[in-house]
């Protein structure tokens, strides 16, 4: 009997089922098959197997597997976003830790890849990925309006499912927020304190999200006849500053301006103290995501607060059950409720 210890001891070579197979006397088609988890060998002898797997370190090798037609137990995630926005955006971190917490609890991993912003560029590693069998199924973030991902993705058989939507052409399971309802939340609180002149520096409007957002300012700003109006801006900081700096010159300034991230929120700060506008008694600031960089800045914003962590692990387990034959449709996610902090305030009387 070959000694397999002795031989992974000099070098890093893969064990393999025939390994297995050899060290255990029993044929490799018996191995494969208590791997596998497939009938045609008995309890004792599987169990032997899959000590052995363990105790030698085997690992089933991905190939193996694309061949097989088996999972790979892996998930696939590309962001179509610049990777600098990555290093201020905590959105994404909260949610990938949600996405990580279940995939580790089910044994599986994640395939993540930015993409920069080049959302075809999406599509393109999808391909690759389900081409070459890597991976089960992909979350896909960000949708876009006319997102070409959803044709795409059905148009390979690969499982998905969408952080967004509800999308009326597709059986693909989509977890929907309510954008309008936070919108009124928002908007509630601002003329619960007596603010008439709202404006609303939203994202990117490519994004569906920032779409429904903007629907939603707008619908509930109407039905309490205040005036709002919208600009778009990227989620960068400056940009967001530009804005800022543009809507506080008018002859007219809003009273108030919610802002679609945190980062897009904190530059508002900043320039409002630039131009020496006291938040909150001359302008009220609130910030559509919460994060943990609304409290450390002075005054603390006020801001839509989500269990982002929760959202991942939904989509992960939504997706995992996906690729079991569940499809579980459209889930809501979990509504925003309003933190409310220092940087709101009643209406300066103008």
């Amino acid at each position: 009997m070959v000694d397999i210890h002795d031989a992974v001891a000099r070098g890093p070579r893969r064990v393999t089922i025939a390994d297995i197979a050899r060290d255990l006397g029993i044929s490799k088609a018996a191995v494969s098959y208590a791997l596998n988890g497939q009938p045609g060998v008995a309890a004792d002898t599987r169990q032997r197997v899959l000590d052995r797997a363990t105790e030698l370190g085997w690992h089933a090798s991905s190939s193996a597997r694309a061949l097989s037609g088996a999972q790979t137990g892996v998930v696939g995630l590309a962001l179509a976003r610049p990777p600098d926005l990555l290093t201020i955006e905590t959105f994404f971190m909260h949610f990938l830790a949600g996405v990580e917490k279940v995939l580790t609890e089910a044994n599986m991993s994640l395939l993540l890849r930015v993409v920069g912003d080049h959302p075809d560029d999406e599509i393109h590693v999808y391909e690759r990925w389900w081409g070459e069998r890597r991976i089960d199924g992909v979350i896909l973030m960000d949708e876009r309006y006319h997102d070409p991902r959803i044709k795409a993705v059905e148009r390979l058989g690969l499982p998905a499912v969408l952080c967004g939507g509800p999308v009326k052409t597709t059986a693909m399971p989509c977890l929907w927020t309510d954008q309008v309802g936070d919108a009124a939340v928002a908007v509630q609180h601002l003329v619960d304190l007596g603010h008439r002149r709202i404006a609303h520096v939203s994202g990117p409007k490519d994004f569906v999200h920032e779409r429904a957002r903007r629907r939603g300012v707008r619908r509930a700003a109407a039905a309490h006849g205040v005036e709002v109006v919208t600009v778009e801006a990227s989620y960068t900081g400056p940009q967001a500053g530009q804005v800022t700096h543009h809507l506080l010159s008018d002859g007219s300034p809003p009273t108030a301006v919610i802002y679609g991230s945190d980062v897009m929120a904190l530059a508002g700060l900043a320039v409002a103290a630039e131009c020496r506008v006291q938040v909150p008694r001359d302008l009220s600031v609130l910030s559509w995501d919460d994060s943990v960089l609304t409290t450390l800045v002075h005054p603390s914003v006020t801001a839509l607060h989500r269990d982002t962590p929760a959202y991942g692990a939904l989509a992960a387990g939504v997706l995992l059950d996906l690729t079991q034959g569940r499809n579980r449709g459209l889930v809501q996610v979990q509504p925003s409720s309003l933190e409310v902090r220092r940087s709101t305030g009643p209406a300066p009387r103008r």
